[in-house]
């Protein structure tokens, strides 16, 4: 479709071209004019929608990491913790690492995301209320208290990475760039076509243009297209999930 927008402006553009062309020399100054200027103006609404794509796909990338060392770090922690409860929250925790890769592969906004946002908060309730039951049997011990600081930023964690995957650039400024651009390819071609120059280098620059938005408009899908957010850490995080535990369970002290 992007495409077929800036090519099928460039054509019209040659088509309108060749119908004044008897009029070159009247038309060819204040074209001359038009275009350029408009060429200027998309020139920078290209570049700023590019850049508001980039920075949203960077903090993407940032907030998979983050959640992925909170993740483990609260993992680590939970090993600390006492039996029964330890073991229960290792699996709950393991469980949550699979639907936080599981986020990654449905559209954001669907009802996919929805139902994996919902399953991966409900592991939280679990998980909370498990670490609630540590510091209550030991409220001086230090291991419980640890986890919850953990696992409160490893929950925030994940509600900063779904507000960045639902965070994209406004539509209005992506129709704004196929809009301005088709239009300033247009009359790009018109004034080539009315000078009698080749069109060969409108078209590469339409070509050049369809590229850019397609990029832009590719950043702002993360979990379509061919620019993704990789969710290689927390697969790694997974698979080390999935080895036996570092740290044993913690001995109970004997009765006096």
């Amino acid at each position: 479709m992007l495409f077929g927008a800036v090519l099928g402006a460039t054509a019209l553009g040659v088509f309108i071209g060749r119908r004044v062309r008897h009029l070159s020399e009247s038309l060819r100054e204040p074209y001359g004019v038009l275009q350029a200027a408009m060429l200027g103006v998309v020139g920078l609404i290209l570049a700023f929608g590019l850049s508001l794509a980039v920075s949203r796909y960077e903090n993407r990338r940032a907030a998979i990491v983050h959640e992925t060392n909170t993740i483990g770090t609260t993992y680590l922690r939970a090993q600390t913790l006492p039996e029964p409860i330890r073991s229960r929250s290792l699996e709950l925790l393991v469980a949550y690492t699979e639907g936080a890769i599981r986020l990654s592969e449905h559209v954001p906004g669907s009802e996919g995301q929805a139902t994996v946002v919902a399953d991966t908060e409900e592991l939280e309730r679990q998980l909370w209320a498990l670490g609630g039951q540590a510091l209550e049997g030991a409220p001086d011990a230090s291991a419980p208290r640890l986890y919850i600081e953990t696992l409160n930023e490893m929950i925030d964690a994940q509600t900063t990475r779904v507000a960045a995957l639902n965070n994209q650039v406004p539509s209005a400024i992506l129709y704004l760039e196929i809009l301005g651009a088709s239009f300033a390819l247009a009359l790009l071609a018109t004034y080539l076509t009315l000078i009698g120059r080749g069109v060969a280098g409108v078209l590469a620059a339409a070509v050049l243009v369809g590229f850019l938005l397609l990029v832009t408009a590719d950043l702002d899908r993360p979990t379509r297209g061919l620019i993704q957010i990789p969710e290689t850490v927390l697969e790694q995080q997974l698979e080390s999930m999935e080895e036996p535990p570092a740290a044993a369970a913690p001995r109970k002290s004997p009765a006096p």
